[in-house]
């Protein structure tokens, strides 16, 4: 089948992942899935929530939202981010995040990981986990490096990827990574949140137009796995140095 951007069936989007572009945050990366790109920050609090208060665990807990002219007209900015997309976007994020994290290990200790849309082109939330990941590992890696904690308290590599079903002559196919004229119009669209051990964390996936088999569903599984092991690998090109992928 011929993508709109040309690419095969099972290819990512060109993926970027530039380290330290804030100044002030702990860990900061712009992740670039083609058009789509997501400023991604770390911030550290010496604090946990207050229901975590006394028990020796640490939090990881993530906000994402989208600029105004991130998309094709204006969107209002979200003043009171209560619930809707954004708020089940963040709370992905969390999830995602604190599944690769020894919580323990941190201490009660905070890092709130912001991710800001600044141009949306498909895949703003698995973008923004990807490289959400390698914010909170180099905030976490200069924490140790000041003595705040006494280890790198991650016990694996996380990355997120969108797959759809694209129907062609009544035929439904498998397609990595939808921009955003493939999401507009495709079947069925998924969004897999794995680690490096080939293990899924989330998936979250809708039938838009009709329903799907479960041939269909390993298929797309099939796929996010691979989108997956290569998005570890730019990961690992930032924070290779001292947190290697498991080999």
């Amino acid at each position: 089948m011929k993508r709109s951007d040309s690419r095969e069936p099972a290819e990512l989007r060109h993926v970027k992942i530039t380290p330290n572009l804030l100044d002030y945050a702990e860990g900061s990366v712009l992740v670039e899935f083609g058009n789509t790109r997501v400023m991604c920050s770390a911030s550290y609090e010496a604090k946990t929530p207050s229901w975590l208060a006394n028990t020796g665990a640490g939090w990881v807990t993530a906000e994402y939202g989208m600029l105004p002219r991130s998309t094709h007209t204006r969107m209002k900015r979200d003043k009171i981010q209560t619930g809707g997309r954004t708020q089940e976007i963040s709370r992905l994020i969390g999830r995602a995040l604190r599944s690769c994290v020894d919580l323990k290990a941190m201490g009660e200790k905070q890092i709130l990981i912001d991710c800001d849309v600044i141009n949306a082109d498909g895949g703003t939330r698995t973008a923004a986990v990807t490289g959400g990941f390698v914010a909170l590992a180099l905030a976490l890696k200069k924490l140790k490096d000041v003595s705040e904690i006494k280890t790198i308290p991650l016990k694996n590599y996380v990355s997120a990827i969108s797959v759809g079903l694209h129907e062609q002559g009544n035929i439904l196919s498998p397609i990595l990574d939808l921009n955003y004229v493939e999401d507009s119009d495709i079947s069925t669209d998924m969004n897999f949140v794995m680690n490096d051990k080939n293990e899924f964390i989330e998936i979250q996936g809708t039938a838009e137009d009709g329903s799907f088999s479960r041939a269909h569903l390993l298929e797309m599984m099939t796929f996010a796995e691979l989108g997956c092991q290569k998005l570890f690998l730019e990961q690992e090109k930032i924070i290779g140095s001292f947190f290697p992928l498991k080999r």
